[in-house]
């Protein structure tokens, strides 16, 4: 089941078109029902963008994101106890993987949609923050090359968030982050697994025809 073409809530760049390994996974999320039914976001970190799904494997919106300033996929420990100007440059990562997320408090933002409680990582608007970052400058641009400036949250713009985002997520999802260095297969083994089986099958049909 291939994912459903980018409509109404697209707000990516002319011309910057979504992966064949983001429409893949989003297929097989569905197929596979591995949301049990919850909304989910798929984040491409390569891209920077962020595709969102209801719970009915429907495309809700994608649109380009911000991302953590480090390229990596781990998460350093202890750094969801830290203070932003306490992470090192190179912890300020957002992390690969598949994670349950969902609305809770936080020490200094209120209400946040956490995507990984334990990495501290959440989406949320683009705000003013530090002027010399230009985050809302960054999100505009139509190249992915300047969207890694957070210490590992995810931003989307102000409305993105408000129209897609918030509502989607409003009573939790799933988020899937592609990753920088792992491998796919390392990062979704399911997956990949999936992947596998159904070229294996394509193999074998080949080999029958040319019987």
């Amino acid at each position: 089941m291939a994912a459903q073409p980018v409509a109404a809530a697209d707000q990516l760049p002319p011309g910057q078109d979504v992966s064949g390994t983001v429409i893949e996974l989003a297929g097989w999320v569905v197929a596979s029902n591995d949301a049990q039914g919850y909304p989910f976001a798929i984040i491409d970190k390569a891209s920077a963008q962020v595709l969102v799904f209801g719970g009915d494997g429907r495309l809700r919106g994608a649109a380009p994101g911000l991302l953590g300033s480090a390229i990596g996929d781990h998460i350093a420990p202890g750094v969801a106890g830290l203070a932003l100007r306490e992470i090192p440059g190179r912890d300020r990562t957002t992390p690969a993987g598949r994670f349950i997320g969902g609305f809770g408090p936080s020490i200094d933002a209120g209400r946040v949609l956490w995507v990984d409680y334990d990495s501290a990582v959440s989406i949320h608007p683009t705000a003013t923050g530090v002027p010399s970052e230009r985050r809302a400058e960054r999100l505009a641009s139509p190249t992915p090359s300047d969207n890694r400036v957070t210490h590992g949250c995810i931003n989307v713009a102000p409305d993105f968030y408000e129209q897609v985002v918030s509502t989607t997520f409003k009573r939790g999802g799933l988020f899937y982050i592609l990753p920088d260095k792992a491998s796919v297969a390392e990062t979704f083994p399911d997956f990949a697994r999936s992947r596998a089986t159904a070229d294996g099958d394509d193999g074998k049909r080949e080999r029958h025809a040319r019987r």
